[in-house]
């Protein structure tokens, strides 16, 4: 469990620098340059991940059961990261309605994904890894949020075209990863 926890530190550390030490991460830019903190900032972000992936490997062999899931979860989670599939395609289309209503949807969707996540699966495993992507989520909306109100960001919408294909996108990505990457890649088919 401990390779798990140190991963998602690192992993979420590194993604919390814009939104909660902003100044610092300016700094480091002018220091170091572009190119060379991106750099940085990619192989520490890699290293949590593998970290991550390696400590929930080891957790899940083990696993330690806190509560069994009720009937009817299973599809209720699949709903929801079709919402959350959505989300983070809406953050990757310029002008789409969603974007400009949410904000920052790829951070909703990251919510939604891991409260799903919780939901559907009761072990100690499950709860560390999507209860730390949900705590810091729903921390990093809040504070993206709050900092676009103070800056007066509005995004723009462009059109039905960029909600139709939002829309589409996010929907087909669900289909193809549900049917397919979920279980090539995690071991578990999340709808059969």
């Amino acid at each position: 469990m401990i390779f798990l926890v140190l991963g998602l530190i690192v992993f979420l550390g590194m993604h919390s620098v814009r939104v909660f030490a902003d100044g610092w991460r300016g700094a480091q830019l002018q220091r170091l340059g572009e190119r060379r903190w991106k750099g940085l900032y990619s192989l520490v972000s890699l290293a949590g991940l593998v970290l991550m992936i390696w400590g929930f490997g080891l957790a899940r062999t083990d696993p330690l059961v806190l509560w069994t899931p009720p009937p009817g979860m299973r599809h209720l989670a699949a709903g929801m990261t079709l919402l959350a599939f959505v989300l983070v395609v809406a953050a990757y289309v310029p002008g789409n309605r969603i974007k400009a209503r949410v904000g920052h949807p790829m951070l909703a969707g990251t919510l939604i994904w891991a409260l799903a996540h919780l939901l559907a699966n009761g072990t100690l495993a499950h709860a560390v890894l999507f209860g730390g992507f949900l705590v810091w989520a729903a921390a990093a909306f809040a504070a993206s949020r709050r900092r676009d109100r103070a800056a007066g960001i509005r995004y723009p919408v462009s059109g039905l075209g960029r909600d139709l294909l939002t829309l589409g996108t996010g929907a087909l990505l669900w289909v193809l990863f549900a049917r397919f990457g979920h279980e090539w890649l995690i071991g578990v088919q999340p709808l059969g």
